[in-house]
């Protein structure tokens, strides 16, 4: 997830951001997840499209016991620590400025004997890869990670790196502008993409993703 600079924004509907904390209960646990958004910007605070989903993967759609997945742009860690509760191995990344405040949160957050389900490390999209095994997890989620064009090819080129013919793909956002729209265009001419869940008062959509096989495959 990209660091944006703090700027004061009075909109009450942007208030719920400038809390340094956000409840939850997930998994049948209660989490604190800490929100630092005038340090850390967009990468510190808890979005709808998190929110919603950890509300999917409560519904048992995607098998997660004993599975190995990997979060993108993680954040403040919410997803990846809903998903080590719901019994996944995960591989929970952003970027090196965020990786102390989201390791606080998953230390705050999962118990002790789930602490070993979790790794939190840093991956900025398209950069040094090979630190990641090719094809090497049945799951990757990205909560609210489309949304700067800039970002659109080394996101995918990650997503390709980390997927194998199996890995299930989920993405959640919101689609608002024509360059959602796009990467949902240049998404599908890698991926098999299907829309599984939509969130209407919050507006968020979940999409699930295989890859599709490269021509050499075929």
């Amino acid at each position: 997830m990209a660091l944006v600079p703090y700027v004061e924004n009075p909109l009450p509907v942007l208030s719920k951001l400038h809390n340094s904390s956000a409840e939850f209960y997930f998994a049948n646990h209660n989490l604190r997840l800490s929100q630092d958004w005038k340090k850390l910007g967009v990468a510190a605070v808890v979005w709808d499209a998190a929110v919603v989903m950890c509300m999917y993967l409560e519904l048992g759609q995607v098998e997660l016991k004993g599975k190995v997945a990997i979060e993108l742009g993680a954040g403040t860690g919410l997803v990846g620590i809903v998903a080590a509760l719901l019994g996944a191995k995960v591989t929970i990344t952003d970027r090196e400025p965020a990786l102390d405040f989201l390791s606080a949160n998953v230390k705050a957050n999962l118990p002790s004997d789930s602490q070993g389900a979790v790794i939190v490390s840093e991956l900025t999209w398209g950069e040094r890869l090979e630190l990641y095994p090719a094809g090497g997890f049945d799951l990757v989620l990205g909560a609210d990670i489309v949304y700067l064009e800039d970002t659109f090819v080394p996101l995918l080129q990650t997503l390709e790196h980390l997927c194998s013919d199996t890995t299930v793909v989920l993405l959640a956002c919101k689609i608002r502008y024509e360059r959602d729209t796009n990467f949902l265009i240049m998404f599908k001419q890698k991926f098999r993409v299907e829309e599984v869940y939509y969130e209407k008062q919050r507006d968020i959509h979940i999409y699930k993703a295989w890859k599709l096989p490269s021509r050499r495959d075929l």
